[in-house]
């Protein structure tokens, strides 16, 4: 609750009419003052009255491709029995403050809103909490305070299919891409025969043992794994265009896009941050619509990527800033057996590297072209 400039200016004339009409015996000038007191103190209790209001908020979807359609329907309801809400509402979505009709909501009726979440822009954003104002008539006192919850709504970046990933030249016994040349068949546990099973997986010893037929479940121990490291340094993307990097977007989208592959093909992929992960979102796509440009140190991250061991492949994707930078990538050709380098920026030079595919783009549609036209990693 705040006084406005009137409420001051009311509260000091009252007190100075009322102290003067006191001091030299002019009890009209000390009623006046009186009156302009009473009527701050009014103003006061008018606006310290608090409305009963029940909010609920919907959001749909709350997870959504940039440019993809959001929405958030509010209903507000007046809980009180007796008087009406006489109220300016807001309803905070991201940076805008969206106008809810509460004036003259009588008693136990409600009202609902429907308004877009805007997703022109990758990122996170942020819904509620209702913001109530209350003044008096005459505009002295005014109280402002929240209701409901709040809500979220992950941006995520554009996706843009990819026919492959990364792999090797064996292939699997159930289908699937191994990754590096000496794929191996591990047994696993032991079941029942069921209708189908072929019989040379059927373990004789062990059936012959307990009178019924087993067979052996083996797995595939060399699938392969990929590490897609975004460069998300402020000095890998220095080009600036509406309040973002055109770079640092694209890469994103390649982020999502192999992770989007990635996991059509039932393959294992581990999205890091070259900086500022604390505490990442649990998903990846969640964590591709937080992620912005910080300070960081690209040898840390490759030091930390040597030590792991998180995979086979690695897939780094910077912006033009970060061309000077592959010789940082080229020196995880040892523990890892493909290295992949997407370089996004306009109107920079073609890189090459010796030990890595390394792929330029100026956007993650010509990224995705470009990827699909490498034949071998």
């Amino acid at each position: 609750m705040r006084p406005t400039a009137r409420g001051v200016g009311l509260a000091v004339a009252g007190a100075a009419l009322a102290a003067s009409g006191w001091r030299f015996g002019y009890p009209e000038l000390a009623a006046l003052g009186g009156a302009a007191l009473v009527s701050v103190v009014f103003a006061v209790l008018h606006a310290a009255w608090r409305p009963r209001l029940d909010v609920s908020r919907r959001v749909e979807p709350d997870r959504v491709g940039r440019g993809e359609p959001a929405g958030v329907t509010l209903t507000v309801r007046n809980g009180a029995r007796l008087r009406a809400a006489n109220l300016v509402a807001h309803d905070r979505c991201g940076a805008a403050a969206v106008p809810v009709p509460v004036l003259r909501l009588r008693p136990g009726s409600d009202t609902t809103v429907d308004y877009p979440v805007p997703t022109s822009r990758r990122g996170v954003v942020r819904v509620g909490p209702l913001r109530v104002s209350r003044r008096d008539p005459l505009g002295l006192v005014t109280a402002a305070r929240s209701h409901g919850g709040t809500g979220t709504v992950w941006v995520h970046p554009r996706i843009h299919p990819l026919a492959a990933v990364p792999a090797g030249a064996m292939r699997s016994l159930d289908g699937r891409v191994d990754s590096v040349p000496h794929g191996t068949i591990t047994f696993d546990s032991l079941r029942e025969y069921v209708v189908g099973d072929e019989l040379r997986r059927v373990h004789w010893r062990t059936s012959a043992r307990i009178g019924e037929l087993m067979v052996r479940e083996q797995l595939d121990t060399s699938l392969p794994k990929l590490v897609v490291l975004l460069d998300n340094r402020a000095s890998a993307h220095p080009d600036r265009a509406g309040g973002e990097a055109p770079s640092f977007e694209a890469a994103c989208e390649a982020a999502a896009s192999i992770v989007t592959a990635a996991a059509r093909e039932d393959v294992d992929v581990t999205l890091l941050l070259v900086a500022g992960e604390t505490a990442p979102a649990p998903h990846p796509l969640d964590r591709l619509a937080e992620a912005d440009l910080v300070a960081g140190d690209l040898k840390a991250a490759t030091d930390r990527l040597r030590q792991q061991r998180a995979g086979d492949t690695v897939i780094f994707l910077t912006g033009a800033g970060g061309r000077s930078d592959l010789g940082l990538i080229g020196s995880l050709r040892g523990p890892y057996a493909a290295l992949v380098v997407a370089v996004f920026g306009e109107g920079g030079t073609p890189s090459a590297a010796e030990g890595m595919v390394v792929l330029d783009a100026t956007d993650g549609e010509s990224f995705a072209a470009a990827w699909d036209t490498v034949r071998g990693w």
